[in-house]
């Protein structure tokens, strides 16, 4: 008997400016990057490997879409001038937000969703996990090793993320996707979970 769920439709330098001029932020981290920049810092846009993904199954909505590396049927890109936490959102969502304080909301925004996947750093103990993880999600899958970004071309970066990742389920037919896709530790988060 198949138990399988079916598919849900549709920080800045301590030098004193005034003394030293402006200060010039750079990206020290494949994935990481200033809070008050956002991705204006970054030269390169580092993108999610399609493998990852596509372990995964067909996605709905990608909400921080990249132009020419499409995830999703539907794909919202800041480029284009959209706003994935203003937009509504539809169906299955895969959510790899953009790191930094916008991580939060995004993930804020896909528990309340309840349907579908992010892939965010194992930070834990962090009040955004307290809040939207460990309350939320369906389950959680811890990948072995770091996840290596792709550049614009689907040219893997030359060093990881630099910090363990996690992918992050909501509702049953993701938690079913990722426990089947063979990329890393599932853990259920749907029973015996201790308030």
């Amino acid at each position: 008997m198949n138990n399988t769920p079916t598919r849900p439709g549709p920080g800045p330098d301590s030098t004193n400016e005034a003394e030293a001029g402006p200060v010039k932020r750079v990206n020290r981290n494949v994935s990481h990057q200033n809070g008050d920049m956002g991705g204006r810092q970054r030269k390169t846009r580092w993108l999610t490997p399609r493998p990852i993904v596509e372990a995964l199954g067909e996605f709905d909505l990608d909400p921080c879409g990249a132009p020419g590396h499409e995830l999703a049927r539907q794909t919202f890109q800041i480029d284009d001038g959209q706003d994935g936490l203003a937009l509504p959102w539809d169906g299955r969502v895969w959510l790899n937000p953009p790191y930094g304080k916008l991580t939060a909301p995004f993930l804020g925004k896909l528990a309340e969703h309840g349907t579908g996947t992010a892939l965010v750093f194992a930070r834990t103990e962090t009040k955004m996990f307290f809040d939207h993880v460990w309350p939320a999600a369906a389950g959680i899958l811890f990948m072995q090793g770091r996840v290596t970004f792709w550049d614009e071309s689907g040219t893997p970066a030359k060093g990881n993320g630099g910090a363990a990742s996690v992918l992050i389920a909501y509702g049953d037919y993701d938690a079913a996707r990722l426990k089947e896709s063979g990329l890393g530790r599932f853990i259920d988060l749907r029973e015996g979970l201790a308030a």
